[in-house]
């Protein structure tokens, strides 16, 4: 098991097979250098293009098609003092009606106070003066190349991962992912500062970032779609548009879960979910939407 520090010298706007940044093997941690939506890091500068430009890939010494690669996010850092959104919400998110009295999208400057904890509008409006929000830090988008020798856009998300924007991807989460492509070639970057759900304006509070993740292959383990570990609870991700397909891709994969690593049937895993799920509409913004679906450690209890 070894640490490794790492800052790209290209990032990538799609998530397929490319060639290796660096390579890796299970049980390695690394601390990456992310660049915001926009592609630019820590210091101002645009080393990359939008949307969403990537670090990596990571090659993972023995992943193999039909394993699992786990990705514990042990840290997100804002490496920014500042941050940008725009200003009024999607139009797909509100009544048509309503857009018609909207001003122009505009992208708006924040204030990233990392002592204090806290993210502010740089120039508010006089309603929101005294208004802050506090630093949540999520990595919006990562995910491994997908099959078929597909490289596809960071804009949005599939069964690899990619462009989710779920707020729940904060440090301490483990994210696995289903390997399609030898090394697996893992991918990371659009960290937001802070993000609603549904990602309603389009961003999170986008800015640079280092991002310190652990690596391990789960040899033989097959999954879907891409789940996660919390400290309270286990969660999958489906996605896809329309929401309901997502929901469907997310609750099918939960349900999977619940079969085969906690012994239940199809009718006891469905008396479970029917109770303990819980749902999260992750992100209405992006081609693909994705949604969330959540289940208590304590609703699980005795199980396994």
């Amino acid at each position: 098991m070894a640490a490794h520090r790492f800052t790209p010298s290209l990032l990538y706007n799609s998530i397929g097979s490319h060639p290796p940044a660096l390579t890796i093997a299970s049980g390695d941690t690394v601390t990456a250098a992310t660049a915001d939506a926009h592609g630019f890091n820590h210091r101002g500068q645009q080393i990359g293009e939008r949307p969403n430009p990537m670090t990596g890939p990571f090659f993972i010494t023995g992943a193999e098609p039909g394993d699992t690669l786990s990705v514990v996010i042990e840290d997100i850092r804002m490496s920014s003092a500042t941050g940008w959104t725009y200003d009024v919400l999607s139009p797909n998110v509100v009544d048509p009606q309503a857009v018609t009295g909207f001003p122009e999208r505009r992208k708006t400057l924040w204030v990233i106070d990392a002592a204090a904890g806290r993210a502010r509008l740089a120039d508010p409006p006089p309603a929101l003066a005294a208004w802050s929000v506090p630093i949540e830090p999520m990595i919006g988008c990562f995910g491994v190349a997908p099959d078929l020798g597909q490289a596809i856009s960071t804009a949005t998300s599939g069964r690899y991962g990619g462009n989710m924007d779920y707020r729940g991807f904060t440090a301490g989460v483990e994210v696995m992912f289903p390997v399609s492509v030898p090394g697996a070639l893992f991918f990371l970057g659009d960290v937001h500062a802070q993000q609603s759900d549904g990602e309603i304006v389009g961003t999170g509070i986008e800015t640079a970032a280092e991002v310190t993740f652990t690596v391990r292959v789960l040899k033989g383990v097959a999954i879907g779609w891409p789940r996660g570990i919390s400290r309270s609870e286990i969660f999958t991700i489906g996605n896809a548009r329309p929401l309901d397909q997502a929901l469907q891709h997310a609750t099918t994969e939960m349900h999977t879960w619940l079969m085969a690593d906690y012994g239940l049937d199809a009718v006891a895993a469905s008396h479970v979910m029917g109770q303990c799920v819980r749902y999260d509409v992750a992100n209405v913004f992006n081609p693909a939407y994705s949604v969330a679906c959540r289940v208590a450690k304590d609703a699980l209890t005795g199980l396994r």
